[in-house]
């Protein structure tokens, strides 16, 4: 039964991560306008934060809500990131848009957000 559960969430992992890409922020204004855009911080694997949202574990997304891991997109960094014309991840979750932007200056820009999986993942700050 256990191994069954962690198949199911390995396939919800991988398909979450089949949905993730990289999309300029000004193309998720209205997401925005909505106040339906959420601020996954660097340090937070987007994927596993993704699965969390979707399989609705509530007890988990606040623990990140509460240390600042996740948010809604302020006005100040929406703001921020129109004015640089920056890069996000991206995945959906109905309803919400989570968002977590790139760290250009670290060459990681080309890599795909998903820990465990095989898929290259973010080094130095990045959760695993």
């Amino acid at each position: 039964m256990q191994s069954e559960q962690s198949d199911v969430i390995d396939l919800a992992k991988a398909k979450l991560g089949g949905e993730t890409a990289k999309i300029p922020w000004r193309e998720l204004q209205r997401f925005f306008a909505q106040g339906r855009a959420i601020h996954v911080a660097t340090g937070l694997d987007l994927v596993e934060v993704a699965l969390a949202v979707n399989r609705d574990d509530a007890e988990q997304v606040q623990r990140w809500t509460i240390q600042g891991g996740v948010e809604r997109v302020s006005d100040a960094v929406a703001r921020h990131w129109i004015e640089v014309d920056a890069l996000v991840w991206a995945v959906v979750v109905r309803p919400w848009v989570l968002v977590q932007p790139l760290e250009l200056d670290s060459g990681e820009a080309d890599e795909w957000p998903m820990a465990g999986l095989g898929f290259p993942w973010h080094r130095g700050r990045h959760a695993r």
